[in-house]
Parts: structure tokens; C-alpha cells; sequence
């Protein structure tokens, strides 16, 4: 117990001196460059708005954000959106590595930058409004949302001319997508470059307009500071993934149930603790579809009283199959922007159902069993008299080779030579009763 605590303190040190600010990073003037890959999360969110800060406090030249995201909520996107319309150091959005995309809501970051920029091979666009559960929308709640998503996209747009605003509306509308040079050709981005030198290069001597004042760059010859996430950040990007999301709330529970039906170690319901916190955690910062959350509860709900259950294995079967249910409904998988890996969800419900169902089993079989060593093991046994045991006085009884003080249990006289069984025990002292083997 004391080294799993030792671990964790560790742990959360390490976390935390992964929070403090690089000696690149304090460094004045230059180019901060952040990295901001997959789907967009508050943990994303609060990344982007700590690069735009540390820009600002350390007077850089720009803000570079590479990245490569498949979308993801609305809300978070129009968080990031003011952060970078708002900001007081040019921030410019560049769509890479090759191969990568900025899809959905990564479109609308992208235009909102005061300098957009792709790599070869990349692509934008397909940003139509999908329902948060998957399926079709209402052609009237359809309509409301392309409209306030097309106004959005409309003044992002604007200083890009009319056919950048027409392919965003299309990207919208009729979920239009663009590579890189028909992206550049439409006005809908500024650059295409190969690498982040050819992006710096590039940018050299633009001027650009940052909150109404005009801004020249000065890109070349200029430092450029990496902008990591911290151990911290980069610890709850993991977490906030749907998949690890779904086993940290499955194992957690679990975790405690077993701690309960073979106390003693506490590794168990330590890690069931910390397991349940992350998930519950994760699912306040994501979409949630409480259909999912109610067949992992039931699963739970299962696996426990099957545990206990004298035809062990029927439910466990049902608590596998309603676990597998439950991952694949918990997350809005539209609302993350990517699709949900059905492999590890059905993997962790089937391993968590052989766990219960051979560990567990055999554990409350083992508490069930009736003691092989102590005292306790006598219970049940016979002996013989050897001295007679007359109430309330204590006689002497012969059991598994050792001579005992005895009481007789319901008061009645037993006399030497008799044969007894063992009914209780109490320290030293056996309680018994006459045996129905005694000869007459």
C-alpha cells in the first residue's frame, strides 16, 4: 500500500513539473510552434489557449498551430475560434503533417486563422452538422443549425473573397471537401507549404491584420520554440479518448467489487478508486449518450450478483454482452469527429467477463469454504469424553489429537467415554452436544 501511494505521489510530481514552462518556451521573441492532433477535447482547447498566452506574454512574431484533427463539438471549436480571433500575436493554422486533415470543425479553426496554411496532401472541408447519436437530423433542426453554422462560416470567410465564401457555405451545406491546391486556388487558405521551413519562408514579410492593426512578419532568422503538451495534458488527452474512457469506467467499479469479495490487500479498490474518478472525469468532458451509460451500469450490476449467484456464468455472459452494447453507445461518436474502435470495447468486455467469471468465482468459492487451519476447523468434528461434563462445570474432550475444556450446549450432562460433536468454539474451550453415533 505504502509503495502504490509512493508511486502516485511520483506521479503526480512528474505530472506537475510537466506544467512548467521550457527554457524555449521563456525565451522572448521568435516563433512558437504548438501541435494540436486528433479530436478536438477540452484538454485541446486549453492547450491552444496556453500557446496563444505564452505567445503573447513572450511578444512573438507568430503563433504557428499544426494541425490534424477529424473535428469534434461545436462549443469547444467556438471556444478555440475566439481564442485565435482575440488574440494579440498573428496566429497561423497549417494543416499538416501530408495526409492529414483539418475535417468538420477543424475547417472553421482553420479559416479563423489570421494566416491559413496546407501541406501537400492534406485536405479541409466536409463540415456538415451531424446528429450528436448518429442518424439522420429533423429537416427543421437541419435547417436551423446550417444556417448559424453557414453565418459562422460566412464571416471567417469574408476577407477571403466570394469563392472562398461559397466553398465554405458548400462545406456546410453539402459537406464539400478540398485539397490543398484547389484550397489555395479558392482563397479559402494563403499557403501551401512542404515543411515548416517552407511555411516560415512564406510567411516572411506578410503583413497581416491582428485585432485592426497591421502586422508585418518576420519569419526567417528567427528562433523557433516547440510548444509541447505538458505530461499533465498529454496524460488527459489519453484518458479522453472514448475507448480508454469506456475501460477506466469499467474497470473501475469492478475493481471495488472484487476488493470487496476478497478484502485484506486494498491494490484493488485503490486502483478501482482512482479507475472510476478518471472515467467519471472523462465523461463530464465528453458527449455522452446516458443509453450507453445505463447498459455499463447494468453490466456492472450483472457481473456482481452472478458472483454470488448459484448458477454462476449465465449472467456473467449477459454482463459481457451488455458491456459491449454500452461502449459502442456511451460516446456521440459524430460529436468526437472520429469513429469509435469497436476492438479494445469488446476486448475488455470479454476479459473483464473471464475475469469474473473464473478469478472472482473462485474467490467467493474460497470464502465460502469451510476453514482448513485455526480453530474454526474443529467445528463440526467429533471427540470423545474424557472427563465428564456436568453443568455449569467444564469437562475434557478428545478431538484431532488434542484434549479441550468442553461446555455442553443445551445443558445436558454428558458422561465420560461419550461421543460428542463439535458445535462451536471459543478460544480454548469447544462447545458440544451429544452424538447421534453413540452406542446405546
Amino acid at each position: 500500500m505504502k509503495r502504490l501511494l509512493r508511486i502516485l505521489l511520483l506521479l503526480g510530481t512528474l505530472m506537475l513539473a510537466g506544467g512548467a514552462p521550457t527554457a524555449h518556451a521563456q525565451s522572448g521573441g521568435g516563433v512558437l510552434v504548438l501541435t494540436a492532433k486528433g479530436a478536438i477535447t477540452p484538454v485541446m482547447v486549453s492547450y491552444i489557449q496556453r500557446g496563444i498566452a505564452r505567445a503573447e506574454n513572450q511578444r512573438a512574431e507568430a503563433l504557428i498551430i499544426e494541425l490534424d484533427t477529424p473535428g469534434g463539438q461545436v462549443d469547444l471549436t467556438r471556444t478555440i475560434i475566439k481564442s485565435i480571433i482575440n488574440a494579440d500575436v498573428p496566429v497561423v493554422v497549417y494543416v499538416y503533417p501530408p495526409g492529414g486533415f483539418a475535417a468538420s470543425a477543424g475547417t472553421f479553426i482553420t479559416l479563423s486563422a489570421h494566416v491559413a496554411a496546407m501541406a501537400p496532401q492534406t485536405s479541409i472541408g466536409a463540415a456538415s452538422p451531424v446528429n450528436a447519436q448518429g442518424g439522420d437530423i429533423s429537416d427543421t433542426l437541419r435547417a436551423k443549425l446550417e444556417n448559424i453554422l453557414v453565418a459562422d462560416m460566412q464571416n471567417l470567410a469574408e476577407r477571403r473573397g466570394e469563392k472562398a465564401v461559397q466553398w465554405a457555405t458548400d462545406a456546410i451545406r453539402e459537406a464539400k471537401a478540398a485539397n490543398a491546391k484547389t484550397a489555395l486556388d479558392l482563397g479559402v487558405i494563403d499557403i501551401i507549404a512542404r515543411d515548416l521551413n517552407g511555411l516560415l519562408a512564406q510567411l516572411n514579410g506578410r503583413t497581416v491584420e491582428v485585432r485592426g492593426e497591421m502586422r508585418t512578419l518576420h519569419t526567417v532568422g528567427v528562433p523557433v520554440h516547440p510548444l509541447p503538451m505538458t505530461l499533465a495534458e498529454q496524460f488527459l488527452a489519453i484518458i479522453l479518448r472514448p475507448e480508454i474512457a469506456f475501460i477506466l469506467l469499467a474497470i473501475g467499479p469492478l475493481a471495488i467489487i472484487y476488493e470487496l469479495a476478497n478484502p485484506g490487500g486494498y491494490v484493488g479498490g485503490v486502483i478501482g478508486v482512482i479507475c472510476l474518478v478518471l472515467g467519471l472525469y472523462a465523461v463530464g468532458q465528453l458527449p455522452v449518450n446516458y443509453a450507453g451509460v445505463g447498459l455499463l451500469a447494468l453490466a456492472i450490476v450483472l457481473f456482481t450478483v452472478d458472483v454470488f449467484a448459484p448458477t454462476h456464468g449465465a449472467l456473467t455472459t449477459l454482463g459481457v454482452v451488455s458491456l459491449v452494447m454500452g461502449g459502442l453507445l456511451m460516446f456521440n461518436q459524430n460529436e468526437l469527429g472520429y469513429q469509435i474502435s469497436i476492438a479494445p470495447i469488446v476486448a475488455t468486455a470479454v476479459a473483464l467477463g473471464l475475469f469474473f467469471f473464473f478469478i472472482v468465482g473462485k474467490a467467493v468459492a474460497t470464502l465460502k469454504m469451510k476453514p482448513s487451519t485455526g480453530a474454526e476447523r474443529l467445528i463440526g468434528m467429533t471427540g470423545i469424553v474424557k472427563a465428564p461434563i456436568v453443568p455449569p462445570e467444564r469437562g475434557i474432550v478428545l478431538a484431532d489429537g488434542t484434549r479441550w475444556q468442553a461446555v455442553s450446549a443445551d445443558d445436558t450432562p454428558i458422561i465420560e467415554g461419550e461421543t460428542v460433536e463439535i458445535v462451536g468454539v471459543q478460544g480454548l474451550t469447544v462447545t458440544v452436544r451429544k452424538s447421534m453415533n453413540n452406542e446405546k
